[in-house]
């Protein structure tokens, strides 16, 4: 399971990295908005080695039969990987390569308001609850955990969908066969 865990999950991982590292440090150019959906798109894609490293788990390792539980483990062992790539990724961007990310935000989310046409008194208290978020996200710890909930949902609902999906039980007459080929 490991040597499967391992090649699904580097996969998984370095798509999210690669995709982080070439979108992130121009989503003030190509709009936040964008970036959103260019990331989420990414952490489909990427989450889809999640399927086939339970199939190729199944079908390479298990015989051809998998429990949901196993698909799971071994799905949820991938996805973690992969998220585990996205957040150290995120760690080096933030802290390294792109330090006023929330102060590029904050500009985004006030512009953002002022054209939705709020009141002064609106976009000011955004302002301020934008302004306490910041030395959270200059925690490792916690922009980390933070950082974290961002895949963590999307790798869950496909591993669970993959894991019912991929979940294939020995039957009385595959089993009995089974049997049969090991005696001979």
């Amino acid at each position: 399971m490991k040597k499967t865990v391992l090649t699904f999950g580097v996969i998984s991982g370095a798509m999210l990295s690669i995709m982080m590292l070439l979108t992130v440090p121009f989503a003030d150019r190509i709009g936040f908005d964008k970036s959103v959906v260019i990331g989420y798109t990414t952490m489909v894609l990427a989450f889809l080695m999640v399927f086939f490293g339970i199939r190729s788990y199944r079908d390479n390792v298990s015989g051809g039969f998998i429990s949901f539980g196993r698909a799971f483990t071994v799905g949820g062992l991938i996805m973690l990987i992969g998220c585990a790539f996205y957040v150290i990724t995120w760690e080096i961007i933030y802290f390294n390569l792109m330090p006023d990310f929330a102060d590029k935000y904050a500009a985004y989310l006030v512009d953002k308001a002022k054209a939705a046409g709020k009141s002064e008194a609106d976009i000011e208290a955004l302002r301020q609850q934008v302004m306490t978020y910041k030395p959270m996200l200059d925690n490792p710890l916690i922009n980390a955990a933070i950082t974290l909930i961002e895949p963590l949902p999307v790798g869950l609902l496909i591993t669970l969908i993959s894991s019912a999906i991929l979940r294939k039980k020995r039957t009385d007459e595959s089993a009995e066969v089974g049997n049969q080929m090991a005696r001979t």
